[in-house]
C-alpha cells in the first residue's frame, strides 16, 4: 500500500501522464538546490549552456548531469524522498538514476521551453519518470504545461533544441524498429489538446512520464528569476538502447566510454540504484548512499 502518495495520484499519473503533488519536499531541499545552482553557476560543468542566442539580454541557463559534481545535488539525489515516490508511481521494485539537470530563466528572459518529450533525448528505453521541482513560487502561466494523455499516443518524436529558434534535430526515421516522427505543432494548434498546468509553491512538484509532451504555452516574460531542478529515474525494466545522433553526444560518449552496451540494464557509476525494495521492507534503510541493505 502506498505510503507517500495516494491511489488517486497514482491513477492520475498513469492516465494523464503527469501528476501534481503538494508539499512533498521540505523547504530545506528547496534551499539546498538553490545553493547547488549558485555553486554550479560559479563553477559550471563542461555541459553548462545558455539557450539564449543574444548574450546581451536576460538568459535561459541550463546545466545537466552534475549530481556527482555538486554536493547539494548529490545529497538530494540520494536522500530526498523522490526515489521512493517514483517507485510508488511506477510500481517499481528498483529505481535507478538516469540524469539530473537544472534550468534558470532570468527575469525578463524571452527564451522558453519548446514542446518535446524527454524519452527521445536519451539512449535508454523502459519505464521512466521525471521530477519537475520549481524552486520559487511559480504561477501556472509561468511554468510548463503538459499535454494530457500524450504518453499514451504510442508515438516517438525527434528531439527539439532548447536554443532560441527551437530547431528540430534529425529527420523522420526508424531505429531499432521504432519510428521517430516530427513533433506536432502544439503552439499552433492549442485548441486540439487538453493541457495540465498548476500553480506551484516551494515544496510542490509535478512528476511526469518521460513520454509526456510538455513545454511553455504562455509568451509571458517572467518578472522574477525562476529556477527549477529536474531529475529522471527509471524502473527496473529500463535498459540501454542507442538510438541516434540527435541524442546528447557528451552523454552517449560517456556511456560508451563507461562500457555500457545495447541491452545492458542500468547500474554502475552513471546510473546508480537509488531505491530497492526488499521483500521485507524493514531490511532496507536510507543512508548517505541511498537505499542499502542492512
Amino acid at each position: 500500500m502506498s505510503k507517500i502518495i495516494s491511489k488517486l495520484e497514482i491513477e492520475k499519473f498513469n492516465k494523464e501522464g503527469a501528476v501534481f503533488l503538494k508539499k512533498k519536499f521540505d523547504i530545506k531541499w528547496i534551499e539546498k538546490l538553490k545553493k547547488g545552482i549558485e555553486r554550479d553557476i560559479k563553477n559550471p560543468s563542461p555541459r553548462f549552456k545558455s539557450h539564449t542566442t543574444n548574450s546581451n539580454v536576460p538568459a535561459y541557463l541550463e546545466d545537466y548531469w552534475t549530481w556527482d559534481l555538486v554536493p547539494e545535488f548529490k545529497e538530494f539525489v540520494y536522500q530526498s524522498p523522490y526515489a521512493e515516490i517514483a517507485s510508488e508511481l511506477m510500481a517499481a521494485k528498483k529505481i535507478n538514476l538516469v540524469m539530473d539537470n537544472w534550468f534558470l530563466r532570468e527575469a525578463g528572459s524571452k527564451s522558453s521551453t519548446p514542446f518535446h518529450h524527454d524519452i527521445s533525448y536519451f539512449d535508454i528505453e523502459g519505464t521512466m519518470c521525471v521530477l519537475w521541482l520549481p524552486l520559487q513560487a511559480t504561477g501556472k502561466d509561468e511554468g510548463v504545461a503538459w499535454v494530457k494523455g500524450s504518453h499514451l499516443w504510442g508515438k516517438l518524436f525527434l528531439r527539439v533544441l532548447f536554443k532560441d529558434g527551437h530547431k528540430i534535430e534529425g529527420d523522420e526515421c526508424i531505429i531499432n524498429g521504432k519510428k521517430y516522427e516530427l513533433p506536432p505543432d502544439i503552439l499552433g494548434n492549442q485548441e486540439k489538446y487538453e493541457f495540465l498546468k498548476w500553480d506551484c509553491e516551494p515544496g510542490d512538484c509535478v512528476i511526469f512520464d518521460m513520454r509526456t509532451l510538455h513545454g511553455v504555452l504562455s509568451p509571458s516574460i517572467p518578472k522574477k528569476t525562476l529556477s527549477r531542478y529536474t531529475l529522471r529515474v527509471a524502473k527496473e525494466d529500463a535498459k540501454i538502447s542507442y538510438i541516434g545522433d540527435w541524442t546528447s553526444y557528451n552523454y552517449r560518449k560517456a556511456m560508451m566510454d563507461g562500457g555500457y552496451k545495447d541491452g545492458d540494464k542500468l547500474g554502475g557509476k552513471m546510473f546508480p540504484t537509488l531505491y530497492e525494495a526488499n521483500r521485507d521492507k524493514q531490511e532496507c534503510h536510507y543512508g548517505k548512499q541511498g537505499y542499502v541493505a542492512r
